[in-house]
């Protein structure tokens, strides 16, 4: 799917993309944080009507629901070719011991044996991330491992 970027000085940015049903889809992002949903006019481009707006908090929201199970459900589909191989996710909560820590303090890998692949953050997903990758509130790590390996990710997050 092709999405275009555009600049809106003073605004913050638009990306567009055409959905399934030919339909021009805009999402612009405010400089403030909120973002707005909309659907443009077939016989005017410039004419746009409104489908949603949301917060940043919302928008965060919308971006998990939508991303994680997505990357989640790849790695699934991985470890169902290797017997005794899971992924899961665990969500970093705004209490963890290692918010605003580098992924390398956990040792996770060391301690579990079960290996962080992907940490999603809004929108965004971060495949394969370094020791040195800060972990913040509200990310969610795709973890892959045994059963037993993912809960031990989990509980190194939650407890430290």
């Amino acid at each position: 799917m092709d999405v275009k970027e555009v600049l809106l000085p003073g605004v913050g940015l638009r990306y567009e993309f055409i959905d399934h049903k030919g339909d021009r889809i805009g999402i612009i992002a405010r400089r403030s944080g909120d973002f707005e949903v909309v659907v443009y006019a077939r016989d005017d481009p410039d004419k746009a009507r409104p489908l949603l707006h949301l917060s940043e908090e919302e928008a965060e929201a919308v971006a998990q629901i939508l991303g994680a199970p997505r990357i989640a459900e790849r790695f699934t589909e991985l470890a169902r070719e290797i017997p005794g191989l899971e992924t899961g996710q665990v969500a970093i909560l705004a209490d963890s011991p290692f918010v605003g820590h580098p992924l390398g303090d956990t040792h996770a890998r060391t301690r579990t044996g079960a290996s962080i692949v992907a940490i999603v953050r809004n929108e965004e997903v971060l495949a394969s991330p370094g020791p040195s990758e800060m972990l913040y509130a509200r990310d969610v790590l795709i973890v892959i491992g045994t059963h037993d390996g993912i809960a031990g990710v989990e509980h190194i997050i939650d407890k430290g």
